[in-house]
């Protein structure tokens, strides 16, 4: 199977250096329109429960207004896609035409009835036909065929409904849910995702319907872009039309972590031009996450007028797998060290001890010691600005090549060099100096550095295009057979907290996804004038973000990592509060990664990727999972988390937890 993929040589965009969007076919969902020329479309789902007509609606209507043009409600049964005919009628009649989704797992009669009421339907290919033991079958080709027909049987009555009423669908594939069949066969990879959703997309082919959108959503960002990449190549390669894309990022999570892990998923495929409708999955009430894929998509509105970069002829990286640019090591960068933090703190002038607290390094002076947490920051960027007092050991200052030169400690401190400054100086540090270029500048650097073995790059760019600017730069290095190590640094000037997670997470996430990036700096050097205590607050959150962006692109685990669903009709629990509880009572687990799941169908499946799980599984009843495995059934709400803990301590990932 490993083999299949590194035998794909097409690429899945049109350019990866001028910004354009894929051309596909266009889906008919009531008057929204999905693909073609049409703009991208942003959606979301309810988290009522579907009998609940009055509460259905009314957040329905919160949605709309947050901008939200196309709503998703869960139908888990007959009972509740009959329902929906209520929820859709209570709508029109106060003036919304917003198109309704019906989301299907399991049910293929609930999909039948949801087929004729509303305008789309959602199905997962990993249980429509299919019940997941998580067992291990060995198929002949014969065997296999017969399991295909078996689906066709199932299947083929939706999409004869769907044509019938003129109802669109989306074919969903989940990475945690693939069948058993798809999993003995492919296995757990991107490509089991791809042709999961490929053998029902030749069943609707073959009766001449077409009203298709198809997602490949994961919780873990590298899979999620390398399958969404991996099936536009398949279908280019297999002679399919064109169909539109949903993206999103399954259970992203809440909060800055929800939003970064979303933006490193989903902003990754639209710089490539990929992607028609947009869902961001967040541990929070819908209509909060209609406004940050709108931020996303915005991005891109005017795109196509961004300064040209230089075309790469031949892609020499892998975008269907992820295999790290191999780097030599140099300090603590490159080699097999994980991706480093810069915090630019240069605007902060004679800056204390009590400051470094927002790099995660808090000074204690009744014991005269400095701790960490986990993220605290690997250097700090001054600038011209010093620091006058001795740094923890796990900390280290770098300084403009200016201030440095005339330093009196010229061992414990690191210079940064522009491009000029370095070709002319006959004074470096012995171990590593950096050298700051713009991506326009590096076939000079590649020059300026051949043959050294004490430099790491830091590269950025002004080109609106941010990451297809510092690829090519990354693609250059590849070429030269450059192994120096590379920060990718970036600057969003006055910009929101929102938008400086989604900024960097699609800019530097898009990167290391890819292999790409041997640290992260998110710099000031743009910002305008603001108090001292403003500068402190975005420094704190740069260094958060920065942090953030290396755990979701799993580059970098640094703090304990939630994979919680966003809540539906089928949550059987307040998913918010029982979140921030998990959260509050073991976010001091460093990688350790657990899964919070409103229901039996977000389960096993989606949270397969996690540690330890806590699934609801009936009213006030919970089933917790070590893996994939059922540790315990019909726990107590009041006492789960407490039972949950206890796993982990019987596991030996426990450790109590420290103050600052």
């Amino acid at each position: 199977m490993e083999s299949l993929i590194k035998s794909l040589d097409s690429l899945y965009c049109d350019s990866l250096t001028q910004y354009s969007r894929r051309k596909t076919i266009p889906v008919h969902v009531g008057d929204v329109v999905i693909g073609g020329a049409n703009p991208i479309v942003v959606q979301s789902m309810t988290t009522v429960d579907t009998m609940d007509t009055k509460g259905s609606v009314e957040q329905c209507i919160r949605m709309i207004e947050s901008g939200c043009e196309l709503i998703r409600i869960t139908a888990p049964s007959i009972k509740e896609a009959e329902n929906l005919r209520n929820i859709k009628a209570e709508l029109r009649k106060r003036g919304y035409q917003t198109p309704l989704v019906a989301d299907i797992h399991f049910t293929p009669n609930a999909a039948e009835l949801a087929a004729q009421i509303v305008e789309k339907v959602r199905i997962n290919p990993g249980n429509y036909a299919d019940k997941k033991k998580f067992e291990v079958i060995e198929y002949t080709d014969a065997s296999y065929a017969e399991e295909l027909e078996r689906i066709r049987d199932r299947f083929l009555p939706l999409v004869k409904l769907c044509k019938e009423n003129g109802t669109a669908m989306r074919i969903g594939t989940n990475h945690g849910s693939l069948s058993d069949r798809i999993m003995s066969r492919y296995g757990d990879t991107p490509l089991g995702m791809v042709e999961s959703a490929l053998e029902f997309l030749r069943i609707c082919e073959d009766e001449n319907y077409h009203e298709i959108v198809i997602s490949m959503k994961s919780s873990n960002t590298q899979v999620m872009v390398q399958a969404y990449r991996l099936l536009v190549q398949k279908l280019n390669e297999g002679g399919f039309k064109p169909y539109p894309l949903h993206l999103g990022v399954t259970e992203a999570g809440e909060a800055e972590d929800g939003r970064i892990k979303s933006a490193v998923g989903i902003g990754t495929l639209l710089e490539d031009g990929l992607g028609d409708t947009v869902r961001v999955s967040l541990t929070e009430d819908p209509e909060f996450e209609a406004p940050v894929a709108r931020a996303l998509i915005d991005r891109y509105t005017h795109r196509e007028g961004h300064a040209s970069i230089k075309d790469i002829q031949k892609y020499p990286i892998n975008p269907f797998e992820y295999n790290k640019r191999q780097v030599a090591e140099i300090y603590n960068f490159g080699g097999h060290n994980v991706p480093r933090v810069i915090a630019d703190i240069s605007k902060i002038e004679k800056v204390t001890d009590r400051e470094m607290k927002a790099v995660g390094h808090f000074y204690l002076p009744e014991l005269d010691k400095w701790k960490m947490n986990d993220q605290g920051s690997d250097f700090v960027f001054t600038g011209a600005n010093p620091i006058p007092f001795m740094l923890p050991n796990g900390m280290k200052e770098i300084q403009n090549f200016s201030v440095w030169q005339q330093a009196p400690d010229q061992l414990n401190k690191f210079p940064l060099f522009s491009l000029e400054e370095f070709k002319k100086s006959n004074l470096f540090h012995a171990e590593i100096n950096f050298l700051e270029v713009f991506d326009t500048e590096i076939e000079q650097a590649i020059k300026a550095v051949e043959g050294r073995n004490d430099t790491a790059l830091i590269l950025k760019t002004a080109n609106a295009h941010a990451m297809p600017a510092l690829r090519r730069a990354f693609v250059s290095l590849i070429e030269a057979k450059s192994t120096i190590p590379v920060v990718v640094k970036v600057s969003y000037p006055e910009q929101t907290a929102d938008m400086t997670m989604l900024y960097s997470a699609t800019d530097v996430g898009g990167l290391l996804v890819d292999g790409l990036g041997d640290g992260i700096m998110i710099s000031l050097e743009k910002e305008g004038e603001h108090s001292r205590q403003e500068i402190l607050d975005q420094i704190k959150l740069h260094n958060s973000v920065s942090f953030g962006v290396l755990q979701a692109a799993r580059t970098r685990m640094s703090k304990t990592e939630y994979i919680s669903c966003p809540s539906c009709g089928r949550t059987l629990f307040d998913l918010q509060e029982t979140t921030a509880m998990i959260r509050k009572r073991t976010d001091h687990l460093k990688g350790v990664k657990i899964g919070i799941m409103g229901c039996i169908v977000n389960g096993p499946g989606e949270m397969a990727d996690a540690d330890y799980g806590y699934v609801g599984s009936g009213k006030g009843k919970i089933t917790l999972y070590k893996g994939k495995e059922v540790v315990k059934r019909s726990v107590p709400s009041d006492r789960a988390v407490d039972e949950l803990i206890e796993i982990i301590r019987e596991d030996g990932m426990w450790n109590e937890p420290e103050t600052i």
